[in-house]
């Protein structure tokens, strides 16, 4: 897992976009997240197409580097 940082927020609403690349990016944010949320906030069930927000707070600290 990487490190998310504030300059990988343009990547993620760059389009298209691989579900694959863009589960990587999301999956990066939310686990360097202290705290998140997810809200669906409507869907079609015509067409298939959804949105859903994210909320949260990363992390800013950075990590401890390993003892010798």
């Amino acid at each position: 897992m990487q490190t998310f940082r504030y300059q990988n927020f343009p990547w993620i609403e760059k389009t298209p976009t691989s579900p694959a690349a863009l589960q990587h990016r999301i999956t990066d944010l939310l686990f360097n997240s202290t705290v998140c949320r997810c809200k669906v906030d409507s869907w079609n069930t015509e067409t298939g197409e959804y949105r859903i927000v994210l909320q949260g707070t990363l992390d800013w600290e950075e990590p401890t580097p390993p003892k010798s």
